[in-house]
């Protein structure tokens, strides 16, 4: 019996970065594993966000979930509104006040990606644009591209949502759920769950606790093979 994996494995991960043909595609890969931020996060890096003499980068995460409304009329308004579409109210000043209800985390960088992260930007691979010098300056689209054709090439299949059982191509999310699982496996004690809750910039630590019990598919899977005739 074949069994379909639930998240990618540190080692799936380093030969997933090794089939990257770009060094911009192997430091996305890299930064999305070893720092777990979310592809959005790590697409909004600047170099201004790195700092290299304490090995950490910036993260800023204004959260998509976030919903905007009228303060005079309470309607719904989108995040470019300059007009209440309800009551015609001027609402520059309440999108921008949201604009700034932004989230910030620090997150330690270890050696090698720093010195990667040194590499590339040493050859130019900073981007400018608006005024901010982006780390990579691509688009979601083209990111979850990368780290798909980088899974093509480096042999890996597809996994499995452990909730809704559905197949899915490897994407950078899933490196994020590598970096967690892996975090868990190295320490699960109530500390460790705290901190991985803290580095993710989870709210509810209802959250994080999911990839407690992700890392423990594995046992379960050994344990079906065990009383499994057929496999």
């Amino acid at each position: 019996m074949t069994t379909m994996k639930t998240y990618l494995d540190i080692e799936e991960v380093e030969a997933l970065e090794k089939a990257a043909q770009y060094l911009r595609d192997r430091l996305l890969i890299r930064m999305l594993c070893r720092t777990g931020c979310r592809v959005s996060e790590a697409l909004g890096l600047s170099v201004d966000d790195v700092d290299f003499a304490t090995g950490t980068v910036r993260i800023v995460h204004l959260k998509a979930s976030m919903k905007l409304h009228c303060p005079q009329c309470g309607g719904r308004l989108s995040r470019s509104a300059r007009f209440c579409p309800g009551c015609g109210g001027i609402v520059e000043q309440t999108v921008a006040e949201a604009r700034e209800q932004r989230r910030l985390r620090t997150l330690p960088v270890d050696r090698e990606t720093l010195q990667l992260l040194r590499e590339y930007l040493e050859q130019g691979g900073a981007i400018s644009r608006n005024g901010r010098r982006l780390l990579f300056g691509i688009n979601r689209h083209r990111a979850w591209q990368i780290v798909r054709d980088c899974a093509q090439r480096a042999g890996l299949g597809h996994l499995v949502n452990p909730e809704t059982g559905r197949r899915h191509h490897v994407s950078p999310h899933r490196l994020r759920d590598a970096f967690a699982v892996n975090a868990v496996k190295k320490d699960d004690s109530g500390d460790g769950l705290r901190l991985l809750q803290e580095h993710l910039g989870h709210q509810s630590i209802v959250t994080t606790m999911r990839y407690r019990k992700l890392s423990g598919e594995e046992q379960r899977q050994w344990y079906e093979r065990l009383w499994n005739r057929g496999a």
